[in-house]
């Protein structure tokens, strides 16, 4: 079920779900805007040109309130607000729609896991011939709220947790299934 502007005031107040900062003009009918942090990465070229899964990758990070997305380009941003799930609660991350027919995506995993703390990292990528300016406090997109049949077993408690700023990939750390 997708948690209307009602159910989310009262959770907000009651302390069940925190979001910080919030103004009151970001909570929409359905969904919370998100506004855009200060932080940006940008994945720093390597000597071979390849990216593997094994290695850290390394990345160079700069806070500015504005940074200039060329054409093309990809990089990590942050949202401004720290957000603090239920164990029963998760979130679909969504661009705007304004934004995208400016060719401004927010290419990320979409989803944020009951349990989950911290600020969300964003994958912001230019499929514009133009360069856009990206300033720190517009809102970039929306957060969908569903409340889940029952309390997570097992809530978040990834390499992720806590993050805040514009966090790189740490998929070197990965345990993986074979």
């Amino acid at each position: 079920m997708i948690l209307s502007n009602k159910t989310l005031l009262k959770m907000l107040d009651e302390k069940s779900l925190i979001i910080e900062p919030l103004k009151k003009e970001q909570i929409q009918p359905a969904s919370v805007d998100i506004r855009l942090g200060n932080t940006f990465s940008i994945v720093e070229d390597s000597s071979t040109g390849i990216i593997n899964l094994e290695n850290e990758i390394k990345y160079k990070t700069i806070t500015s309130d504005t940074y200039i997305l060329l054409p093309n380009q990809f990089v990590l941003a942050t949202t401004m607000e720290y957000f603090d799930l239920p164990n029963d609660l998760t979130v679909f991350v969504e661009g705007r729609s304004s934004l995208g027919r400016m060719g401004l995506f927010i290419q990320n995993a979409g989803w944020v896991d009951p349990g989950f703390k911290g600020e969300i990292t964003l994958e912001l990528y230019n499929a514009n011939r133009c360069a856009i300016e990206l300033k720190a406090g517009r809102r970039v997109g929306q957060l969908v709220f569903a409340k889940m049949d029952n309390t997570a077993l097992n809530p978040y408690r990834g390499k992720y947790q806590g993050q805040k700023g514009a966090t790189v990939s740490r998929v070197f750390l990965d345990n993986e299934i074979v």
